[in-house]
């Protein structure tokens, strides 16, 4: 798969297929329990999760292929990658903890 940005650069497909399967995979765990647990209709519900993945998705396209720029890419220091890992695990433990407050009954 060959993905080009908006100056016909090549762009890593790798980093956007990532993002845009860990969108799916979230949308579609959490997304159709919340909105049930919500009261919701099941076919709501599946429509609300896809899309919340398709925002997900053409965000990520948007951020990781269109308006990439590779020539700007440099080695990223070990204390900065690791304090990204750090906060990012840190955001996402929390937002997956308050999603899942109303499956708890709170």
């Amino acid at each position: 798969m060959q993905l080009e940005n908006r100056h016909g650069t090549p762009v890593d497909p790798v980093p956007f297929l990532v993002v845009a399967s860990l969108a799916f995979l979230v949308s579609f765990s959490y997304g159709p329990i919340y909105c049930l647990m919500l009261g919701v209709s099941l076919p709501a519900a599946l429509a609300v999760s896809t899309l919340a993945f398709c925002l997900a998705a053409g965000v990520a396209y948007r951020r990781l292929v269109r308006n990439a720029r590779p020539e700007l890419r440099g080695e990223v220091p070990a204390d900065q990658r690791l304090r990204r890992l750090f906060y990012g695990a840190l955001v996402g433990i929390a937002a997956l903890g308050l999603l899942s407050l109303p499956l708890l009954g709170l």
